[in-house]
This record gives C-alpha cells, sequence and structure tokens, in this order.
C-alpha cells in the first residue's frame, strides 16, 4: 500500500512539475515582447554573398540584411544583432531561439511555410550554373546531368536547389552537398564538381572570385516555377511582429530609398516582385 502511495505521489509531483513547464512556455517572450523590452532585435544570416554576409571590415551586410536594418529601424528598434550559422540550421536555429529572424535571402516554398512565417517576398530571381571557365561539359540544365551519370553537381545543403536536382532526376550521387557557396566554388575549381547550381547573382559573384577560372552560364534552362522569391522569416509565434515588419515592407519596397539600398548588391526593379507569401506557400 505504501509503495503504491509513493508511486501515486511521485505521479502527482511529475503532473505538476510538467504542467509548470507547459505554464511557463506558454508565457515564453514573443520576438515582440522581447523587442518592445530591450529594443534589440537578432538576425540569423549565412555567408552568401549579395544576400546576407561580412565584408572586409568584419560588418554584416548584403541585400537581406540592410533590408532588415532599415525596417526594424523604422520600428523604433535600437540595435540589430547578426548571428552566423551554415544554411542547412538557419530554421533550426530560429525555432531555437538563437535569433529572432532569418535575414538571408531565404526563398520561401511550401515546405518551408510549414516551419516558419514569411514576409511578402524583398524579390525574385532565377538561378544559374556555375562551370569551368568556357563550360567544356556544355551544362546547361538539371536535364544534362540527369542523362549523364558520370556528372557531378555541387549543391550547398538545405537549398532548394537540392530539391529542384533530386526532383529532375539527378541522383544522389552524383550530387555533392557542401556547407556553403564557397565550397561550391572550390569544389568546381578542383574539379570535384563539373557544376554548382545556384542564384544567377551568387553564381555570378562567385565567377568573379574565381579569378578567371569559372563562369556563370547566362543561358540555363529551368523550369519557370523555380523562380526563386527571397524574404524575411519568423518563428510561427511571432505572427504580431512578422504583420509589422509585413506592413513597413509593403510601404517601402520599390522606393527610391529600397532600390538605393540594393542596387550595391545587384539588384534592381526587374527584381521587385508583387507576388505574395501566402499565394507562394500554397504553391500558386
Amino acid at each position: 500500500m505504501k509503495k503504491w502511495r509513493n508511486m501515486t505521489q511521485r505521479t502527482a509531483w511529475g503532473i505538476g512539475a510538467l504542467a509548470l513547464l507547459v505554464n511557463f512556455s506558454c508565457h515564453a517572450d514573443t520576438a515582440l515582447e522581447k523587442l518592445n523590452k530591450t529594443g534589440e532585435i537578432s538576425i540569423g544570416y549565412s555567408n552568401e554573398e549579395p544576400f546576407a554576409y561580412a565584408d572586409a571590415s568584419g560588418k554584416v551586410t548584403g541585400e537581406s540584411p540592410e533590408i532588415a536594418r532599415i525596417i526594424f529601424k523604422k520600428l523604433g528598434v535600437k540595435k540589430v544583432n547578426a548571428v552566423l550559422t551554415e544554411w542547412g540550421a538557419l530554421i533550426p536555429g530560429l525555432q531555437a531561439g538563437r535569433f529572432d529572424v532569418i535575414a538571408a535571402g531565404m526563398y520561401i516554398t511550401p515546405e518551408r511555410c510549414k516551419q516558419v512565417l514569411f514576409t511578402d517576398p524583398q524579390y525574385q530571381l532565377s538561378d544559374s550554373l556555375l562551370v569551368k571557365a568556357g563550360n567544356p561539359q556544355k551544362l546547361h540544365s538539371y536535364a544534362d546531368f540527369a542523362k549523364n551519370s558520370a556528372l557531378r553537381l555541387a549543391v550547398t545543403s538545405g537549398t532548394v536547389e537540392l530539391k529542384y536536382a533530386r526532383d529532375s532526376g539527378i541522383p544522389d550521387d552524383q550530387i555533392i552537398q557542401v556547407p556553403n557557396t564557397i565550397a561550391q566554388l572550390q569544389a568546381v575549381r578542383a574539379g570535384r564538381a563539373d557544376a554548382a547550381v545556384g542564384t544567377a547573382l551568387t553564381m555570378r559573384d562567385l565567377a568573379k572570385k574565381g579569378g578567371g577560372g569559372v563562369e556563370a552560364i547566362s543561358d540555363f534552362v529551368d523550369d519557370p516555377s523555380h523562380t526563386g522569391y527571397g524574404a524575411l522569416a519568423f518563428r510561427p509565434q511571432d505572427k504580431g511582429l512578422r504583420d509589422k515588419v509585413n506592413a513597413e515592407l509593403k510601404k517601402w519596397l520599390g522606393s527610391e530609398e529600397h532600390l538605393r539600398t540594393i542596387a550595391p548588391f545587384g539588384f534592381d526593379k526587374s527584381n521587385i516582385t508583387h507576388k505574395t507569401a501566402a499565394e507562394i506557400c500554397r504553391g500558386a
């Protein structure tokens, strides 16, 4: 009888502790509440020019961080902190609370929409291939890899291009997954990969870094549905902050200040889109 009573007490204490934990987690501050208290917010980024990266002085810049700074300043934010992580760790890092917003030019996809809340897109952009100078293998599409088992394609882990490659019939043993775009460049230069795939802006930037040994092709043949739409991303419980940011973005995108801000990173009016996150999330 005593043993049963002790077990019952331990069970009751366990339930009580669980209830306290649940109650505490339900009342944890949202990013907006924390922002209102501290005047600061943290953004997560992954080194990928021109979207988000640290320059020679160590300053975090790029299309997405610069937009984030301006929009958050309009919302009264006093300080924006930046947290570097690998691309594949951005969403897990956001979910774990390592930072409050992803500002890395992340594409909106239906799959990601199940994990995070996106603002409406800041830009639209197509992809391209990085190849050896002169494009010796005459590569112009995912299909070129799917029909030649000897070819290897370098893809940054966690990007939509990995899904596009697989959907195009390229088996995993032909795909070299690397942690970042610099590793893509290194793979092509060293001959470990015949090409790398990513946004046209990123591939052009890598071609400049390659010192003439590589080039970004201008005639990549891709499915029109693969057009990427980049945006800021928030935790699902931070809808209030996402909505405030979205409202400011709606007023600001396309303005002279916006175009001046994005011009140094290779973006212009042609990258502006009227697509909404809701449309992209449902695959429209």
